[in-house]
């Protein structure tokens, strides 16, 4: 067990839990049924992994001048012009034990960067506002957990399904609001399909 009187150390533990959560999420399930939205908005478990895989990478790699090893196998920034959700589902060509693999890998990146600098290191992210760029290596840590908690929050509840509620905060949903979802949804369901 970790020494979690350490604060390094501790937060670095809890995002650790929280990656295996979401792999031992998708433990068991076929490709099809780990692709299947399960909400009005597309949500998958496979997309859940994905986005946060490449959270991840975006946070521990070019904050911190950090490039990730293979580049290729991320959703370019590029991506999220043709579609705000490029990073929340898996394409045809991807599958659920090679993303499983490439979010190993993103951790491992991940943790060298936490290994490798101290807490108060600074590092700039490069896609928030100017003016809130400038970071510290502790607020990352702290900030990529409590992302990373609130999508295995959402990997938990996807198969109840009990209610239509989404987003991130009632002020600010950080979903696109102009979005045609039952396209969305009707476009993944085709792709589950087509391996089942």
């Amino acid at each position: 067990m970790a020494d979690l009187s350490d604060a390094k150390t501790a937060l670095h533990h809890y995002l650790q839990g929280i990656r295996e959560d979401l792999i031992w999420k998708l433990d068991g399930l076929s490709e099809r049924e780990a692709r299947m939205p399960r909400t009005a908005t597309g949500t998958n478990l496979l997309g859940i992994l994905k986005h946060c895989l490449n959270v991840e990478v975006g946070y521990f790699g070019p904050t911190f001048g950090r490039d990730f090893p293979t580049p290729e196998e991320l959703v370019p920034m590029s991506a999220y012009d043709d579609d705000p959700q490029a990073d929340w589902y898996a394409g045809a060509d991807e599958t659920k034990d090679g993303l499983i693999d490439l979010y190993r890998r993103v951790a491992t990146f991940a943790d060298q960067t936490i290994e490798q600098l101290p807490l108060d290191a600074p590092g700039q992210v490069p896609w928030w506002r100017p003016g809130r760029q400038d970071v510290t290596l502790h607020r990352i840590i702290m900030h990529v957990t409590c992302d990373l908690a609130r999508h295995a929050g959402h990997a938990d509840i996807l198969r109840e399904q009990y209610d239509a509620a989404v987003g991130e905060q009632r002020d600010n949903t950080n979903i696109p609001s102009d979005y045609d979802w039952p396209a969305y949804v009707s476009r993944l369901t085709k792709l589950a399909d087509s391996f089942g």
